[in-house]
């Protein structure tokens, strides 16, 4: 697949992700949000608690099993430290979650991937 294939999948990914939370009941507070460490997909809130959220999309969900690891997690968190003073005002409980995105499945949402 060439790369504009999969930046365009990418973001549908995440377009679908966010509304998926938004039905969840959080707010959506940054998209694609980049910082000199890293980026981070999706920032929502709900309450006292904010997400910083990785998007997984692929064509396939079997491929999805392998689409994150520990260092793309750890750029995620290094990252949301960066970004947690501008988008974590007032908030009591911070995570770092991973949302996968296959064609014609529910997404599937995993909260609080990170103990680093």
């Amino acid at each position: 697949m060439n790369r504009l294939a999969a930046e365009k999948r990418g973001r549908r990914g995440e377009v679908i992700a966010a509304w998926f939370l938004r039905l969840k009941g959080w707010q959506i507070v940054g998209a694609r949000v980049k910082t000199p460490r890293g980026e981070v997909d999706l920032i929502a809130r709900r309450g006292k608690s904010i997400a910083f959220v990785e998007v997984k999309a692929r064509t396939k969900a079997v491929d999805l099993a392998t689409a994150i690891d520990a260092s793309r997690l750890r750029r995620v968190a290094t990252a949301a430290e960066i970004l947690l003073p501008k988008y974590g005002k007032k908030c009591e409980n911070m995570q770092i979650d991973v949302i996968k995105v296959a064609p014609w499945r529910w997404p599937n949402h995993l909260p609080n991937v990170w103990h680093g």
